[in-house]
């Protein structure tokens, strides 16, 4: 059988998702190689084609122009899932882009609506993800845009909200929060990028109908995660977007592509 590289984020979404198609659990006329990095690193490595399935931010699909092809199963869309900025001490979102703010990576889409949020961003940081929290609450940055299960756990860091930017985006569009999407390298075959649309599909709902079965493979690679964090990020990051993202999603991807 042909087999795919499938890269996606280690995170509890991701491996809760793709763990039957990683597996084998789920009907598919090629075997999957998966390759779990970091978001912002699926979305530098996409500029190279380097895999043939990937995950990537919403924020980094111009970037690669005609190089992938979006598939409708397996987004990360969704109402109240959108990136935070987060501070040490209380301030206003205007007085917070003003100061050293740490971003997850360029590409991706909670950049790319913080840039639409604010008015101007004169000295921001970049970093992986999972440091941002840390970094600010030991003042290495003066505020975090922070993305994934940082949500559930900024305030016991000690950290204040300043903005929540799904919010900001919604009541701005009424429309869904974009924030990912699985594509297809442009060489990938349009029969096997059917298959692979199908299979995905068909990972997410064996996920929603067996949710014990990726319990091992998601605690191995959540890192330092409690169950109940892990439960939370599945609960609020794999929905019915997951399984089509479904002509509102479709139009909420082409509004922040476009915006």
């Amino acid at each position: 059988m042909r087999e795919l590289t499938f890269g996606y984020s280690p995170c509890p979404n991701d491996t809760f998702a793709f763990h039957a198609l990683t597996f084998g659990l789920v009907d598919a006329p090629f075997v999957i190689k998966p390759v779990l990095l970091d978001i912002e690193e699926l979305n530098r490595r996409a500029h190279e084609g380097a895999f043939d399935l990937t995950k990537l931010s919403v924020g980094a699909f111009a970037g690669v122009g005609d190089r992938y092809t979006l598939l409708r199963s397996g987004a990360a869309l969704g109402k109240g899932v959108g990136p935070l900025v987060v501070t040490r001490t209380p301030m206003t979102f205007d007085d917070a882009v003003q100061l050293r703010v740490a971003i997850p990576g360029r590409e991706t889409t909670a950049y790319r609506l913080l840039r639409l949020a604010a008015s101007a961003l004169p000295n921001v940081v970049e970093m992986r993800y999972d440091r941002i929290l840390r970094a600010v609450a030991d003042g290495e940055v003066d505020a975090g845009l922070i993305i994934h299960e940082s949500r559930f756990t900024y305030a016991k860091h000690g950290l204040r909200k300043a903005i929540d930017l799904g919010d900001w985006w919604e009541r701005e569009t009424q429309l869904p929060v974009p924030l990912a999407g699985i594509c297809a390298r442009s060489d990938v075959p349009p029969n096997v990028r059917a298959h692979a649309e199908r299979a995905i599909r068909a990972s997410v709902q064996y996920a929603f109908d067996h949710p014990e079965a990726s319990r091992e493979y998601v605690r191995v690679h959540a890192q330092e995660l409690s169950p109940e964090v892990c439960a939370q990020h599945i609960a609020l990051y794999v929905n019915e977007y997951s399984l089509d993202i479904g002509d509102e999603g479709l139009a909420a991807i082409t509004r922040l592509v476009t915006a």
